[in-house]
């Protein structure tokens, strides 16, 4: 399910954060499909509960989960989750437009390479 790799120089709940977006992205996680709880989870992983609750914190703000009083943690609907989606996945192709330019590629060269990906659909 999840995979946290501690060497990466990513904090553990951004890791938490961005593996269970992806996994709502994949449709691995269903909208009201309950999470582990922050005890199981930090068991389950051999991390801190403050880093699991940290992160659901930081999916509750984003919309991807919900909580309920003394039940849990939810993944949330599709709408509820599209913004926060979109927004992980604009930040993601920013941060490689950003190493493209670092490894020397010009804006037309990114453009031209965005336009071959969307002949591939």
């Amino acid at each position: 399910m999840l995979q946290l790799d501690y060497k990466s120089g990513v904090p553990i709940y951004d890791q938490l954060v961005n593996g269970i977006i992806r996994l709502k992205m994949w449709g691995v996680l269903k909208p009201d499909e309950p999470l582990p709880s922050v005890r199981q989870l930090a068991q389950k992983m051999s991390i801190n509960p403050n880093t699991v609750q940290r992160a659901y914190r930081m999916l509750e703000e984003k919309g991807v989960i919900y909580s309920v009083a003394g039940k849990g943690s939810f993944i949330a609907s599709e709408s509820d989750c599209a913004a926060a989606i979109k927004q992980k996945a604009a930040e993601q192709f920013l941060k490689a437009i950003n190493d493209a330019k670092q490894m020397g590629l010009c804006a037309d060269e990114l453009i031209n390479i965005v336009k071959e990906s969307e002949g591939k659909k």
